[in-house]
């Protein structure tokens, strides 16, 4: 079997109306009584050039196919001087002859030259300064053509090749210019999801410099050095307050980040999915979340059950995931108020087990009407217009990592009813034995 890969531009609906135009012409002005339309597709490892039917006329007989089909009636075939190039095909090594099939015996005509079997029929290749992009095929059964009618065929023959010629390239960067665009917005994601990793722990370096500040009153070259890590950790986070404000400006401009190169980034093609205790991913963070807890004078609750089983996932996406949602709920629970982490909870969803993970927190919560979109890239709700900076984008990353993981995450909001405050994430992640 044959794995070569075929080449052809779809034609557009311009295209097709075109050529519905100039076979109608030769039906109803030059009195054919069958014209057909067939465009040139190129397979990448074989030397000839195939056809693809794409309207005849009477259109009882039009038809279009995407799928490969070759017409194969042999004893058709004209030869030409040079390679027959395709439109954007300029890659491929193209045959130096156009092999056609057709029913009877019919050759192409040259220079306005009728074929002496029948002079009935006409061949005419769509060509444009040797780029043959198709054939217009064209009989009656009566009457000869005259010199006149030959001359009018083989400007429509010259009209549709140049039309087919343009509209392939039309239609090309189009999707060269789609493809831009997709790729502008992957990149511009990946760089906004660098500068929210960066974010967070530097929002804890701070906060670990200030308290460790506290502790230093009497040792002076101590407190000189750390005073020196508060200050470069304030003057990262105005940079990084200045490209929030500046990056807009950068939305025209593709910029290409080497995705290995920013590998603090999960994503789905560098996930590595093993068996862990998700306990193992929380310590740290939680360690980090009493000093921040201390600070913020929050208290903050734990309470994680022993001999959890393994769950399935990437160590690195856990760990950003729990610190989106942990750093979340600190940053809008006020002074005084309470952060609740508790981990061992199980549940059973279609067959499959999960562990569930819970933070909850007693801040402002979140309005019913924002919900829906909570997790949607750079949406921030009612807190777009509040005093609490934010990217919008922790949510968004930790449901796409979790989702990667084969897991679930929800949001219960408020918790306290009363008093319509409070936040609850639910993480669940599959159980390993429940996916053996």
């Amino acid at each position: 079997m044959s794995s070569a890969a075929y080449t052809f531009i779809t034609p557009s609906k311009e295209f097709i109306t075109l050529c519905r135009a100039q076979t109608t012409l030769l039906t109803q002005g030059l009195k054919a009584d069958w014209s057909g339309i067939y465009l040139t597709q190129e397979r990448e490892k074989e030397t000839h050039t195939s056809l693809i039917p794409l309207l005849f006329s009477p259109q009882k007989c039009e038809f279009y196919v995407s799928k490969n089909v070759n017409l194969s009636l042999p004893k058709v075939e004209k030869f030409l001087n040079s390679s027959i190039s395709l439109p954007i095909a300029n890659s491929f090594k193209l045959s130096k002859s156009l092999k056609t099939n057709f029913e009877g015996n019919h050759k192409i005509i040259d220079e306005n030259k009728t074929t002496m079997s029948n002079p009935h029929q006409l061949v005419l290749p769509l060509m444009y300064k040797d780029i043959v992009v198709g054939l217009l095929v064209t009989r009656r059964k009566n009457r000869p053509w005259q010199q006149s009618e030959l001359e009018q065929i083989e400007t429509i023959a010259q009209t549709l090749a140049i039309a087919r010629l343009l509209d392939s390239h039309q239609q090309w960067y189009q999707e060269q210019l789609s493809q831009q665009q997709t790729l502008q917005k992957q990149e511009h994601e990946r760089l906004d999801d660098l500068f929210h990793q960066l974010r967070n722990p530097l929002t804890a370096l701070q906060i670990f410099g200030k308290l460790l500040l506290k502790r230093l009153h009497s040792d002076e070259k101590s407190t000189a050095i750390v005073e020196s890590i508060v200050r470069e950790s304030d003057h990262l986070q105005e940079l990084l307050q200045e490209f929030e404000v500046d990056k807009q400006s950068l939305k025209d401009d593709v910029v290409t980040l080497d995705a290995r190169s920013t590998r603090s980034l999960p994503s789905e093609q560098f996930l590595s999915l093993s068996a862990i205790q998700v306990t193992e991913i929380l310590e740290p963070l939680l360690t980090s979340a009493k000093s921040i807890a201390q600070e913020k004078s929050i208290e903050l609750k734990i309470d994680i059950l022993e001999d959890l089983p393994c769950i399935w996932g990437d160590p690195q996406a856990l760990r950003e995931v729990f610190s989106n949602i942990i750093n979340n709920a600190f940053k809008y629970t006020p002074s005084g108020g309470q952060v609740f982490v508790q981990v061992g909870l199980l549940s059973m969803t279609n067959g499959q087990s999960y562990q569930g993970v819970v933070i909850e927190d007693t801040g402002c919560g979140i309005p019913i009407e924002d919900q829906e979109h909570i997790f949607e890239r750079h949406y921030r709700g009612v807190q777009e217009k509040g005093e609490i900076p934010g990217s919008g984008l922790g949510l968004a990353i930790a449901k796409d990592l979790v989702t990667q993981m084969q897991g679930l995450i929800e949001l219960v909001s408020p918790t306290d009813e009363m008093q319509n405050m409070g936040t609850k994430f639910l993480v669940w992640l599959p159980l390993v034995d429940s996916l053996q």
